[in-house]
């Protein structure tokens, strides 16, 4: 037939089309029936030294490897992603992963998940379970071994290498070879759309699809093709056209086999949530603070070297995604070795063999000390942001897919949400501060409390993150179910609603499940602040029992009728029976089982009210305690204040450096987090050499403060802040101005300074950047402030001819006011007729002045401002110029008795100066000079300046020293020359 058709006119022609159909439908049979053409490539062989229901260990070319005594070839474990099969470095023969590295000298080995789908057990799988099995399987080689072990990782393997380097914090790591995993998730996203969409839709796909469902390994193809659907609709194409062409078809087949069927596997549900929810949504590839078998993780443990492959043109792991480890790991050397290829190609291919693999080999050999470093291996350098752009159709499908996850989750949201509580308020405020409008909710008989906001957020989210502490990560539903046990305690010793309790603990998760459970009991906690007079401030909060940890136990029997106990576990030194002789009733909590408590039928859960006391806090005012009730209402608006003024969401790492006991610590840090859906990294004792390693550790993004707390921080001995770190902001009440500066410009973060009145409702927050020691402006639904005038003689407000108050200018102080509820503010600072017959305001006895721009600066307190013959002089603004003195490190500024007939006090500044610095009398006369009175009568240096627990500075130690005589270091003001000597 084809001798006939070759020599008829034009034969030649139709008998080669003749040959090509008839290739193509021999090929097209066979791959029909067999789903590819026959290679004749083979696998490479492999033992498995390991096998375990979570993988299987394998050692490629066992049977070749050298005698373990003489074996001195270095050794790499590979590392699959999830949903692609293990044989990924092994699809072809030539240039396959475990071929090249073996032919080069490596002693190749791979980690092998299997099917989920196929395993016992494996649908179930998260991804801490996948990171623990690395862990272990590192440990089996290097012990097999005797050596470290390089480790390498493809896609989302690599992901997994650079997790399990930190969970093991590089033990037994020699270095890390990643290709193509992306580190900073929002700068590389493959979709093209804007990270808060991808965020979003990544949240909705994880709360409701993945936590029921997971992906078959047909979908995980069809997934990977749509991330690139021209070229996936192009290579088949391409197949087609060549079907009659086997020789052309041949050394592409294995790749094309592994890519079009053979090469997925399914991915388990908890995991592809585990996925989007950590490093997706919270991007803590990058921030660090991810949660691996329970323990709070950062790639800024990671100290081996670490080489990453880029792909010019992969669109998933893109190079400013991969390049994103150089900021999660500042404590390694980063290298990296750009490959032209895609992402399949970085690892699988003729790419993969003569340039991927050939590197790997001479990376290890330079590292291992045989070789010279590779010259296509060079120091990362930071991203400069300019990665391929994404295909315009990928974008689009992307963004399309990311409009309806959102449009999902806010249809379910709606559903959901129709009777509003605590949480639909958190949830409103956090979405940025025109909502905080939305407090207007908050009402006195609104419900809400502490313990009730962890109830519904336990509800929702019962295996989100709650708190970080001493490297562990205790979940919203554990912390939940403690509180329930601590409440059923409390009733089982007869602790009722609206009962005072004192709370004398450590800053630690069980003070807050304690605090909580008083909430939802119903009863208020009395905190008491450490190394305060106990006594008095329970006779102050009318407490007679104290809720306590083993550590402060003794502490509380010495003061307390009864004494209940909570935390510490079987590991506890109870305190023992010789202290029952002292009359208190001893209780351990811990040893209540509360399947034996019987509920009373009065017992209502999470049922305060916005008007209800819910603590009791303590000041020192003028040397004397003094008590500050806080409703639960007054904790919420501060709480959600602070989420909103700090725009707190799921996605940050609140770090509370401040004792619970104190309302920074209770209202700010802990109140905004949680209100904000934040994770809460907790402290016992702060230490400033820790602060930079659990800023890494926990990923921390926003830091809490109190007064001088921070210039601890920055005044630590050999203090290292890496250029990349996850702090974004630091939110907190009482920092000086010039310290606040230092804060800002050191850590390249917002300053959010507070003032939270702890009677009455007055927020007030400076949310801008500049203008450091301003409080800022009152934060909508706060209460209404207003600045009235003082006499400081008499101790009276000025009122007008009308007999109502006198408000002040721009520029002037006064005492800052707010609008109040009479029945719900203490007599002590109730104001009435204040600016119209029978209107309700309360004092907060602080004097303020406001700017021509409508902030707030906060100059001193009425019970503590010097009345001096000059006049009023205000202590802050005279710290704030003797800081800005380069010299001076930190000023306080307090008053002693005057020597003059009149008694008038003079007003003395107490610095410490900075190491090789000197201060003298002309910088400081000059510092003053046209302040109008407004300087202090002597400025003398001091060793340094005694701080609260809370690091305030104690006003009271210096000033029992009296006037400071004349010295070397100490100069008092001459009106006369109107300067220092």
């Amino acid at each position: 037939m084809v001798d006939i058709l070759g020599g008829l006119p034009g034969g030649k022609a139709l008998e080669a089309s003749v040959n090509r159909l008839a290739a193509t439908a021999r090929n097209g049979f066979e791959v029909l029936t067999q789903g590819g053409l026959e290679t004749g490539a083979k696998p490479s062989q492999f033992t498995v030294v390991e096998r375990s229901p979570m993988y299987r260990l394998r050692r490629y070319f066992a049977d070749r490897a050298p005698a373990p005594a003489v074996d001195d070839r270095p050794v790499i474990l590979l590392v699959p992603p999830m949903m692609v099969d293990a044989n990924v470095f092994d699809v072809t023969e030539n240039n396959g992963a475990v071929s090249v590295l073996h032919r080069a000298g490596l002693d190749p080995w791979v980690i092998d998940f299997g099917a989920p789908d196929r395993e016992e057990g494996g649908l179930e799988r998260n991804l801490a379970d996948h990171v623990v099995a690395i862990s272990k399987a590192i440990e089996q080689v290097a012990v097999f071994r005797g050596r470290d072990v390089h480790i390498g990782g493809y896609s989302q393997g690599g992901m997994f290498c650079y997790q399990v380097a930190a969970y093991r914090q590089s033990r037994s790591i020699a270095s890390l070879v990643t290709f193509g995993s992306p580190v900073d998730i929002s700068a590389g996203l493959p979709l093209g759309a804007p990270p808060a969409l991808v965020n979003k839709g990544a949240e909705f796909v994880a709360d409701h699809v993945f936590n029921r469902f997971y992906l078959p390994s047909w979908m995980v193809q069809r997934g990977f093709e749509m991330l690139n659907p021209v070229k996936a609709v192009r290579s088949r194409l391409d197949f087609v056209r060549q079907l009659h062409d086997r020789d052309a078809l041949l050394p592409r087949e294995d790749q094309r086999r592994f890519l079009e069927a053979d090469g997925w596997v399914a991915y388990a549900g908890p995991a592809v949530a585990d996925l989007l929810k950590q490093f997706v949504v919270h991007n803590r590839m990058l921030t660090g603070g991810f949660a691996i078998d329970g323990d709070a993780v950062s790639l800024a443990s990671i100290t081996s070297p670490v080489l990453a492959f880029v792909g010019l043109s992969d669109q998933i792991g893109r190079p400013s995604a991969v390049r994103g480890i150089l900021q999660a790991a500042p404590k390694a050397e980063v290298y990296e070795a750009q490959v032209s290829a895609g992402h399949f190609g970085l690892v699988v291919g003729s790419s993969a063999g003569a340039v991927t693999y050939p590197t790997v080999t001479r990376w290890i050999n330079w590292l291992e000390g045989r070789g010279p470093q590779p010259e296509n291996v060079v120091a990362m350098q930071p991203d400069d942001g300019r990665d391929v752009g994404v295909n315009p159709l990928v974008a689009g499908l992307g963004g399309i897919a990311t409009v309806g996850f959102v449009a999902a989750r806010d249809v379910l949201d709606a559903a959901s949400g129709a009777a509003a509580g605590a949480s639909a308020v958190a949830r409103e405020v956090t979405r940025g501060l025109p909502k905080l409008a939305r407090l207007g909710q908050l009402q006195a008989h609104t419900q809400v409390s502490l313990g009730k906001l962890l109830a519904e957020q336990a509800a929702a989210d019962p295996h989100g993150e709650l708190f970080l502490y001493e490297d562990r990560v205790h979940t919203k539903h554990a912390v939940n179910e403690r509180i329930d046990r601590v409440v059923s305690g409390l009733i089982q010793v007869g602790v009722r609603q609206g009962e005072h309790v004192g709370v004398l603990m450590h800053t630690r998760p069980s003070a807050l499940v304690a605090m909580a459970a008083l909430s939802r009991l119903g009863a208020v906690a009395v905190l008491l602040p450490p190394g305060t007079d106990y006594a008095a401030a329970l006779r102050l909060g009318e407490a007679a029992s104290v809720l306590t940890d083993p550590e402060h136990a003794q502490e509380a029997v010495a003061v307390a009728e009864r004494v209940f106990v909570v935390g510490g576990g079987d590991r506890r030194d109870r305190p023992g029976a010789a202290r029952q002789d002292l009359g208190a009733e001893l209780v351990d909590l811990e040893q209540v089982d509360p399947d034996n408590v019987r509920i009373p039928r009065w017992y209502r859960p999470d049922a305060g009210l916005g008007r209800d006391l819910a603590f009791v806090m303590f000041s020192e005012v003028g040397g004397r305690l003094r008590a500050k009730r806080v409703t639960n209402g007054r904790w919420a608006l501060s709480a959600f204040g602070t989420a909103s003024a700090a725009r707190l969401s799921q996605s940050d790492t609140v770090y509370c450096l401040t004792p619970l006991s104190h309302s920074s610590g209770l209202m700010t840090s802990l109140g905004g987090a949680l209100a904000g859906g934040s994770r809460i990294a907790l402290t016992r004792d702060f230490d400033p050499e820790r602060f930079m390693v659990e800023v890494q550790r926990y990923g921390v993004t926003v830091v809490c403060y109190t007064w001088n707390l921070m210039r601890a921080v920055l005044d630590t001995p050999g203090l290292e802040i890496p250029r990349y770190h996850p702090v974004r902001a630091f939110i907190g009440s009482g920092m000086s101005a010039e310290l606040s500066r230092r804060v800002g410009e050191t850590f390249d973060a917002q300053v959010v300074e507070f003032y939270a009145s702890t009677e009455g409702e007055i927020v007030l927050a400076r949310v801008r950047a500049g203008k450091p020691g301003a409080k800022g402006r009152r934060l909508p639904g706060s209460a209404d402030v207003a600045l009235v005038d003082y006499y400081f003689d008499s101790g009276r407000f000025v009122e007008d001819g009308d007999g109502f108050l006198q408000e002040v200018g721009d520029g002037e102080v006064g005492v800052l006011i707010g609008r109040a509820d009479p029945d719900a503010t203490h007599r002590d600072v109730l104001l009435r007729g204040v600016f119209r017959p029978g209107d309700a305001w309360f004092s907060t006895g602080h004097l303020f002045r406001r700017d021509e721009d409508g902030d707030y600066w906060l100059v001193d307190d009425v019970r503590t401002v010097a009345v001096t013959e000059r006049g009023p002089v205000y202590s802050i603004p005279i710290t704030d110029v003797l800081e800005q003195l380069g010299q001076v490190e930190q000023a306080v500024v307090y008053q002693v008795p005057g020597d003059g007939a009149d008694g008038a006090p003079r007003v003395v500044a107490a610095v410490t100066v900075r190491d090789d610095a000197e201060l003298t009398a002309g910088e400081i006369s000059d510092a003053f000079a046209g302040r109008h009175g407004q300087y202090p009568d002597a400025v003398h240096v001091v060793d340094e300046v005694p701080l609260t627990s809370w690091y305030r500075p104690r006003r009271g130690a210096l000033a029992a020293a009296g006037m400071p005589a004349p010295g070397p270091t100490s100069w008092r003001f001459d009106p006369d020359q109107q300067r220092y000597r």
